[in-house]
Protein backbone atom coordinates (compact mmCIF):
# COMPACT_ATOMS: atom_id res chain seq x y z
CA UNK A 1 0.00 0.00 0.00
CA UNK A 2 1.72 3.34 -1.03
CA UNK A 3 2.43 5.21 2.55
CA UNK A 4 1.82 9.49 2.03
CA UNK A 5 3.25 11.70 4.72
CA UNK A 6 2.91 15.41 5.40
CA UNK A 7 5.90 16.88 7.19
CA UNK A 8 5.75 19.96 9.04
CA UNK A 9 8.92 21.87 10.22
CA UNK A 10 8.58 25.06 11.77
CA UNK A 11 11.59 27.28 13.80
CA UNK A 12 14.21 29.62 12.99
CA UNK A 13 15.28 30.16 9.55
CA UNK A 14 19.09 29.21 8.94
CA UNK A 15 21.03 27.94 6.56
CA UNK A 16 21.84 24.72 5.02
CA UNK A 17 18.10 23.80 6.56
CA UNK A 18 16.52 22.20 3.34
CA UNK A 19 19.89 20.21 2.39
CA UNK A 20 19.87 18.41 5.84
CA UNK A 21 16.71 17.39 5.59
CA UNK A 22 16.19 16.60 1.77
CA UNK A 23 19.69 14.19 2.13
CA UNK A 24 17.85 12.19 4.11
CA UNK A 25 14.86 11.82 2.11
CA UNK A 26 17.49 11.28 -0.87
CA UNK A 27 18.89 8.58 1.35
CA UNK A 28 15.63 6.44 1.22
CA UNK A 29 14.81 7.65 -2.42
CA UNK A 30 11.94 9.30 -1.51
CA UNK A 31 9.36 11.13 -4.05
CA UNK A 32 8.45 15.07 -3.05
CA UNK A 33 4.58 15.03 -3.83
CA UNK A 34 4.78 18.61 -2.25
CA UNK A 35 6.69 21.40 -1.01
CA UNK A 36 5.66 25.07 0.39
CA UNK A 37 7.77 27.25 2.30
CA UNK A 38 7.51 30.79 4.30
CA UNK A 39 9.65 32.93 6.11
CA UNK A 40 8.67 35.99 8.75
CA UNK A 41 11.14 37.42 10.74
CA UNK A 42 13.58 34.49 10.51
CA UNK A 43 10.16 32.50 11.32
CA UNK A 44 10.24 29.13 8.99
CA UNK A 45 7.17 27.29 8.23
CA UNK A 46 8.54 24.31 5.58
CA UNK A 47 5.79 21.92 4.48
CA UNK A 48 6.93 18.71 2.39
CA UNK A 49 4.37 16.06 1.31
CA UNK A 50 6.42 12.43 0.69
CA UNK A 51 5.98 9.23 -0.52
CA UNK A 52 8.00 6.59 0.59
CA UNK A 53 8.88 3.97 -1.95
CA UNK A 54 7.09 0.54 -1.72
CA UNK A 55 10.16 -1.35 -0.84
CA UNK A 56 10.94 0.87 2.31
CA UNK A 57 9.26 1.69 5.34
CA UNK A 58 8.61 4.86 6.61
CA UNK A 59 9.53 4.36 10.39
CA UNK A 60 13.50 4.68 10.12
CA UNK A 61 12.78 8.01 7.56
CA UNK A 62 10.60 9.77 10.25
CA UNK A 63 13.45 8.37 12.61
CA UNK A 64 16.52 10.14 10.60
CA UNK A 65 14.53 12.88 9.85
CA UNK A 66 13.56 13.70 13.66
CA UNK A 67 17.49 13.20 14.35
CA UNK A 68 18.79 15.68 11.52
CA UNK A 69 15.45 18.38 13.10
CA UNK A 70 17.20 17.93 16.76
CA UNK A 71 20.48 19.10 15.48
CA UNK A 72 19.30 21.61 13.49
CA UNK A 73 17.14 23.46 16.51
CA UNK A 74 13.45 22.67 14.75
CA UNK A 75 10.09 21.09 14.95
CA UNK A 76 9.44 18.68 12.82
CA UNK A 77 5.31 17.09 12.95
CA UNK A 78 4.12 14.32 10.90
CA UNK A 79 0.79 13.82 9.36
CA UNK A 80 -0.45 10.69 7.12
CA UNK A 81 -2.34 10.84 4.45
CA UNK A 82 -4.68 7.97 3.04
CA UNK A 83 -5.60 7.31 -0.35
CA UNK A 84 -8.95 9.24 -0.57
CA UNK A 85 -7.76 12.08 1.54
CA UNK A 86 -4.67 12.79 -1.35
CA UNK A 87 -7.15 12.00 -4.55
CA UNK A 88 -9.23 14.64 -2.69
CA UNK A 89 -5.95 17.23 -2.72
CA UNK A 90 -5.22 15.95 -6.52
CA UNK A 91 -8.54 16.88 -7.52
CA UNK A 92 -8.49 20.24 -5.86
CA UNK A 93 -6.02 21.37 -9.01
CA UNK A 94 -8.79 22.08 -11.66
CA UNK A 95 -10.90 24.30 -9.71
CA UNK A 96 -10.88 27.76 -10.29
CA UNK A 97 -8.18 30.59 -9.13
CA UNK A 98 -8.14 33.90 -8.43
CA UNK A 99 -5.57 36.62 -7.25
CA UNK A 100 -6.72 38.92 -4.53
CA UNK A 101 -4.31 41.92 -4.18
CA UNK A 102 -4.68 44.42 -0.89
CA UNK A 103 -3.13 47.67 -1.03
CA UNK A 104 -3.10 50.42 1.00
CA UNK A 105 -0.63 52.97 2.78
CA UNK A 106 -0.55 50.45 5.62
CA UNK A 107 -3.00 47.36 6.05
CA UNK A 108 -4.88 47.07 9.46
CA UNK A 109 -5.96 43.89 10.81
CA UNK A 110 -9.31 45.26 10.30
CA UNK A 111 -8.96 45.58 6.79
CA UNK A 112 -7.48 42.19 6.33
CA UNK A 113 -10.71 40.51 8.87
CA UNK A 114 -12.70 42.01 6.49
CA UNK A 115 -11.68 40.75 2.95
CA UNK A 116 -11.06 37.15 4.73
CA UNK A 117 -14.64 37.42 5.56
CA UNK A 118 -15.99 37.91 2.15
CA UNK A 119 -13.53 35.23 0.55
CA UNK A 120 -14.97 32.55 3.28
CA UNK A 121 -18.43 33.96 2.57
CA UNK A 122 -17.95 33.23 -0.81
CA UNK A 123 -16.51 29.81 -0.52
CA UNK A 124 -12.92 30.55 -1.40
CA UNK A 125 -9.91 29.33 0.11
CA UNK A 126 -6.92 30.87 0.72
CA UNK A 127 -4.00 28.99 -0.89
CA UNK A 128 -1.01 31.36 0.57
CA UNK A 129 -0.37 34.88 0.84
CA UNK A 130 2.75 36.67 0.13
CA UNK A 131 3.87 40.58 0.84
CA UNK A 132 5.00 42.61 -2.64
CA UNK A 133 6.27 46.06 -0.83
CA UNK A 134 9.22 46.75 1.01
CA UNK A 135 9.59 46.24 4.84
CA UNK A 136 8.49 48.96 6.76
CA UNK A 137 10.97 50.81 8.77
CA UNK A 138 9.93 52.74 11.57
CA UNK A 139 13.35 54.38 12.05
CA UNK A 140 13.47 55.94 8.95
CA UNK A 141 9.79 56.28 7.62
CA UNK A 142 8.22 56.74 4.11
CA UNK A 143 7.05 59.93 2.68
CA UNK A 144 4.84 57.80 0.87
CA UNK A 145 4.29 54.71 2.45
CA UNK A 146 2.42 51.69 0.62
CA UNK A 147 1.86 47.81 2.05
CA UNK A 148 0.89 45.34 0.00
CA UNK A 149 -0.48 41.60 -0.01
CA UNK A 150 -1.53 39.15 -2.50
CA UNK A 151 -3.58 36.44 -1.61
CA UNK A 152 -4.00 32.92 -4.17
CA UNK A 153 -7.32 31.60 -3.90
CA UNK A 154 -9.23 28.79 -5.34
CA UNK A 155 -12.60 27.69 -5.86
CA UNK A 156 -15.50 29.42 -7.73
CA UNK A 157 -17.19 32.53 -5.99
CA UNK A 158 -21.06 32.34 -5.37
CA UNK A 159 -21.35 35.91 -6.63
CA UNK A 160 -18.59 38.08 -8.24
CA UNK A 161 -20.30 40.81 -8.59
CA UNK A 162 -21.46 41.09 -4.92
CA UNK A 163 -17.62 40.87 -3.29
CA UNK A 164 -16.87 43.83 -5.65
CA UNK A 165 -19.58 45.67 -4.52
CA UNK A 166 -18.34 44.36 -0.73
CA UNK A 167 -14.77 45.43 -1.71
CA UNK A 168 -15.78 48.72 -3.09
CA UNK A 169 -17.54 49.62 0.40
CA UNK A 170 -14.31 48.04 2.05
CA UNK A 171 -11.84 50.49 0.04
CA UNK A 172 -14.41 53.49 0.99
CA UNK A 173 -14.25 52.86 4.54
CA UNK A 174 -10.67 51.39 5.56
CA UNK A 175 -8.79 53.48 3.06
CA UNK A 176 -7.45 50.25 1.02
CA UNK A 177 -7.60 49.12 -2.81
CA UNK A 178 -8.76 45.46 -2.82
CA UNK A 179 -8.51 43.66 -7.08
CA UNK A 180 -10.00 40.70 -7.50
CA UNK A 181 -8.60 38.90 -10.78
CA UNK A 182 -8.47 35.40 -12.69
CA UNK A 183 -5.40 33.44 -12.15
CA UNK A 184 -4.80 32.55 -15.77
CA UNK A 185 -2.16 33.12 -18.49
CA UNK A 186 -2.91 36.30 -19.52
CA UNK A 187 -2.37 38.49 -15.94
CA UNK A 188 1.17 37.01 -16.21
CA UNK A 189 2.00 38.15 -20.45
CA UNK A 190 0.40 41.62 -20.83
CA UNK A 191 2.51 43.75 -22.84
CA UNK A 192 0.68 47.24 -23.55
CA UNK A 193 -0.66 50.01 -20.98
CA UNK A 194 -2.97 52.60 -22.11
CA UNK A 195 -3.45 56.09 -19.95
CA UNK A 196 -5.81 58.56 -20.04
CA UNK A 197 -4.15 61.70 -19.39
CA UNK A 198 -5.80 64.39 -16.84
CA UNK A 199 -5.92 63.66 -13.87
CA UNK A 200 -4.33 60.25 -14.50
CA UNK A 201 -0.99 60.50 -15.70
CA UNK A 202 -0.81 64.08 -14.61
CA UNK A 203 -2.18 65.63 -11.46
CA UNK A 204 -4.15 68.41 -13.48
CA UNK A 205 -6.91 68.79 -16.05
CA UNK A 206 -4.96 70.73 -18.77
CA UNK A 207 -8.03 72.37 -20.30
CA UNK A 208 -8.58 74.01 -16.52
CA UNK A 209 -5.35 75.35 -16.39
CA UNK A 210 -5.56 77.21 -20.06
CA UNK A 211 -9.26 78.32 -18.66
CA UNK A 212 -7.28 80.01 -15.99
CA UNK A 213 -4.92 81.84 -18.25
CA UNK A 214 -8.15 82.79 -20.52
CA UNK A 215 -9.75 84.41 -17.74
CA UNK A 216 -12.41 81.84 -17.62
CA UNK A 217 -10.89 79.09 -15.21
CA UNK A 218 -14.39 78.84 -13.20
CA UNK A 219 -17.08 78.30 -16.17
CA UNK A 220 -14.96 75.61 -17.72
CA UNK A 221 -14.68 74.07 -14.11
CA UNK A 222 -18.14 73.64 -14.00
CA UNK A 223 -18.56 71.82 -17.02
CA UNK A 224 -15.46 69.54 -16.72
CA UNK A 225 -16.85 68.12 -13.28
CA UNK A 226 -20.17 67.43 -15.04
CA UNK A 227 -18.64 65.81 -17.83
CA UNK A 228 -16.38 63.75 -15.26
CA UNK A 229 -19.66 62.48 -13.84
CA UNK A 230 -20.75 61.17 -16.94
CA UNK A 231 -23.90 63.97 -16.45
CA UNK A 232 -23.08 65.80 -19.78
CA UNK A 233 -22.25 63.94 -23.58
CA UNK A 234 -18.10 64.66 -23.23
CA UNK A 235 -17.99 65.90 -26.99
CA UNK A 236 -20.81 68.37 -26.07
CA UNK A 237 -18.57 69.55 -22.64
CA UNK A 238 -15.12 70.05 -24.80
CA UNK A 239 -16.99 71.92 -27.62
CA UNK A 240 -18.22 74.20 -25.64
CA UNK A 241 -14.96 74.50 -22.91
CA UNK A 242 -12.56 75.05 -26.15
CA UNK A 243 -15.05 77.59 -27.12
CA UNK A 244 -14.40 79.21 -23.59
CA UNK A 245 -10.36 79.59 -24.90
CA UNK A 246 -10.85 81.63 -28.31
CA UNK A 247 -8.41 84.37 -28.26
CA UNK A 248 -6.10 82.85 -25.99
CA UNK A 249 -1.91 83.03 -26.67
CA UNK A 250 -0.77 80.13 -27.69
CA UNK A 251 2.46 80.89 -26.04
CA UNK A 252 0.27 79.69 -23.35
CA UNK A 253 0.55 76.34 -23.57
CA UNK A 254 4.49 75.86 -23.65
CA UNK A 255 4.48 77.38 -20.32
CA UNK A 256 1.81 74.69 -19.14
CA UNK A 257 3.31 71.83 -20.96
CA UNK A 258 6.99 72.50 -19.09
CA UNK A 259 4.98 72.74 -15.43
CA UNK A 260 2.56 69.57 -15.79
CA UNK A 261 3.16 67.77 -12.45
CA UNK A 262 3.75 64.10 -13.14
CA UNK A 263 0.87 61.82 -10.88
CA UNK A 264 2.76 59.80 -7.95
CA UNK A 265 4.30 56.70 -9.02
CA UNK A 266 4.04 57.58 -12.54
CA UNK A 267 7.38 57.82 -13.71
CA UNK A 268 8.29 54.25 -11.40
CA UNK A 269 5.67 52.36 -13.15
CA UNK A 270 6.64 53.66 -17.17
CA UNK A 271 10.04 52.92 -16.10
CA UNK A 272 9.55 49.40 -14.80
CA UNK A 273 7.03 48.43 -17.79
CA UNK A 274 9.13 49.61 -20.66
CA UNK A 275 12.21 47.95 -19.35
CA UNK A 276 9.63 44.90 -19.52
CA UNK A 277 9.15 45.60 -23.18
CA UNK A 278 5.84 47.12 -22.38
CA UNK A 279 4.00 49.41 -25.22
CA UNK A 280 2.52 52.72 -23.39
CA UNK A 281 0.03 54.83 -25.12
CA UNK A 282 -1.79 58.02 -24.06
CA UNK A 283 -5.47 57.68 -25.33
CA UNK A 284 -6.69 61.54 -24.07
CA UNK A 285 -9.86 63.50 -24.31
CA UNK A 286 -7.26 66.25 -24.00
CA UNK A 287 -4.69 67.59 -25.94
CA UNK A 288 -1.64 66.58 -28.51
CA UNK A 289 0.21 69.24 -27.58
CA UNK A 290 0.36 68.07 -24.51
CA UNK A 291 0.41 64.48 -24.42
CA UNK A 292 3.44 64.82 -27.38
CA UNK A 293 5.46 66.74 -24.03
CA UNK A 294 4.73 63.93 -22.10
CA UNK A 295 5.63 61.48 -24.75
CA UNK A 296 9.46 62.53 -25.15
CA UNK A 297 9.23 63.19 -20.87
CA UNK A 298 8.29 59.19 -20.23
CA UNK A 299 9.02 57.49 -23.55
CA UNK A 300 5.45 56.94 -24.20
CA UNK A 301 5.11 54.77 -28.05
CA UNK A 302 1.60 56.13 -28.57
CA UNK A 303 -0.23 59.23 -28.35
CA UNK A 304 -3.99 60.33 -29.71
CA UNK A 305 -5.57 63.00 -28.00
CA UNK A 306 -7.71 66.31 -29.42
CA UNK A 307 -5.40 69.13 -31.90
CA UNK A 308 -6.40 72.62 -30.46
CA UNK A 309 -6.86 74.73 -33.81
CA UNK A 310 -4.36 77.71 -33.90
CA UNK A 311 -4.28 80.70 -36.24
CA UNK A 312 -2.13 83.46 -36.23
CA UNK A 313 -0.92 82.56 -32.42
CA UNK A 314 -4.50 82.22 -30.88
CA UNK A 315 -6.38 79.68 -30.23
CA UNK A 316 -9.64 79.77 -32.14
CA UNK A 317 -11.79 77.92 -29.65
CA UNK A 318 -12.27 75.13 -32.35
CA UNK A 319 -11.17 71.38 -32.42
CA UNK A 320 -9.08 69.79 -35.42
CA UNK A 321 -10.68 67.02 -36.60
CA UNK A 322 -12.63 64.34 -34.95
CA UNK A 323 -13.17 64.32 -31.15
CA UNK A 324 -11.53 61.62 -29.03
CA UNK A 325 -14.06 60.50 -26.54
CA UNK A 326 -14.79 57.37 -24.69
CA UNK A 327 -15.86 55.04 -27.94
CA UNK A 328 -12.85 56.42 -29.72
CA UNK A 329 -10.53 55.45 -26.34
CA UNK A 330 -12.02 52.21 -27.60
CA UNK A 331 -11.45 51.92 -30.90
CA UNK A 332 -7.71 53.15 -30.60
CA UNK A 333 -7.18 51.07 -27.88
CA UNK A 334 -8.26 48.02 -29.88
CA UNK A 335 -6.53 49.35 -33.09
CA UNK A 336 -3.11 49.53 -31.32
CA UNK A 337 -3.28 46.05 -29.97
CA UNK A 338 -4.31 44.55 -33.45
CA UNK A 339 -0.67 46.58 -34.29
CA UNK A 340 1.35 45.19 -31.95
CA UNK A 341 -0.54 41.78 -32.12
CA UNK A 342 -1.71 41.30 -28.94
CA UNK A 343 -4.94 40.00 -27.05
CA UNK A 344 -7.10 42.41 -25.60
CA UNK A 345 -6.32 40.64 -22.72
CA UNK A 346 -2.96 41.62 -22.69
CA UNK A 347 -3.88 45.31 -22.16
CA UNK A 348 -4.18 47.41 -19.22
CA UNK A 349 -6.14 50.47 -19.31
CA UNK A 350 -5.83 53.19 -16.91
CA UNK A 351 -8.21 56.48 -16.47
CA UNK A 352 -10.55 58.34 -14.17
CA UNK A 353 -13.58 59.70 -16.17
CA UNK A 354 -16.64 58.68 -17.88
CA UNK A 355 -15.48 58.74 -20.78
CA UNK A 356 -12.20 55.69 -19.77
CA UNK A 357 -15.03 53.25 -18.98
CA UNK A 358 -15.47 52.12 -23.05
CA UNK A 359 -12.00 51.34 -22.83
CA UNK A 360 -11.63 50.45 -19.14
CA UNK A 361 -14.22 47.80 -20.36
CA UNK A 362 -12.40 46.46 -23.19
CA UNK A 363 -8.75 45.56 -21.76
CA UNK A 364 -8.15 42.58 -19.64
CA UNK A 365 -7.33 45.10 -16.61
CA UNK A 366 -9.12 47.90 -16.47
CA UNK A 367 -8.31 50.37 -13.24
CA UNK A 368 -10.41 53.11 -12.62
CA UNK A 369 -7.54 55.65 -10.91
CA UNK A 370 -9.09 58.08 -8.46
CA UNK A 371 -12.43 58.35 -10.15
CA UNK A 372 -15.59 58.85 -9.48
CA UNK A 373 -17.62 56.78 -7.76
CA UNK A 374 -19.52 56.05 -11.03
CA UNK A 375 -16.16 55.06 -12.92
CA UNK A 376 -15.12 53.10 -9.79
CA UNK A 377 -18.43 50.77 -9.72
CA UNK A 378 -18.74 50.67 -13.22
CA UNK A 379 -14.45 49.38 -13.75
CA UNK A 380 -13.28 45.93 -13.44
CA UNK A 381 -10.45 47.12 -10.55
CA UNK A 382 -9.92 50.90 -8.69
CA UNK A 383 -7.24 52.60 -7.06
CA UNK A 384 -8.31 55.30 -4.81
CA UNK A 385 -5.86 55.24 -2.20
CA UNK A 386 -2.03 55.21 -3.89
CA UNK A 387 -0.13 56.48 -6.61
CA UNK A 388 -0.45 54.68 -10.63
CA UNK A 389 2.42 52.70 -9.76
CA UNK A 390 0.12 50.84 -7.33
CA UNK A 391 -1.13 48.96 -10.81
CA UNK A 392 2.45 46.87 -10.76
CA UNK A 393 1.03 45.44 -7.64
CA UNK A 394 -2.15 44.28 -9.75
CA UNK A 395 0.40 42.75 -11.96
CA UNK A 396 2.22 40.38 -9.01
CA UNK A 397 5.67 42.98 -9.45
CA UNK A 398 7.39 43.15 -5.96
CA UNK A 399 9.19 46.58 -5.17
CA UNK A 400 12.60 44.86 -5.10
CA UNK A 401 11.76 44.20 -9.37
CA UNK A 402 10.94 47.68 -9.92
CA UNK A 403 13.45 49.72 -11.98
CA UNK A 404 13.41 52.72 -9.72
CA UNK A 405 14.39 51.98 -6.46
CA UNK A 406 12.09 53.28 -3.83
CA UNK A 407 12.54 55.32 -0.17
CA UNK A 408 10.58 52.21 1.28
CA UNK A 409 13.70 49.59 1.98
CA UNK A 410 14.19 46.05 0.69
CA UNK A 411 13.33 43.59 1.53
Amino acid sequence: MREIILISITGQDQPGLTQALSTVLARYKVNILDISQSVIHKSLSLGLMIEVPKESESSPILKDLLYAAHNLGVSLTFTPIGPEQYETWVQAQGKKRYILTLLGRVITAEALAAVATIVYDNALNIDGMTRLTGRTSFADPDDHPRACIELSLRGTPRDLSAMHAHFLDISRTMGVDIALQEDNIFRRNRRLIAFDMDSTLIQVEVIDELAKAAGVGDQVVAITESAMRGEIDFKESLTRRVALLKGLDATVLEDIATRLPLTEGADRLISTLKQLGYKVAILSGGFTYFGKHLQKRLGVDYVFANDLEIREGRLTGNICGDIVDGPGKARLLREIAHKERLDLNQVIAVGDGANDLPMLDLAGLGIAFHAKPVVRKGAGQAISNLGLDAVLYFMGIRDRETVLTLHTPKG
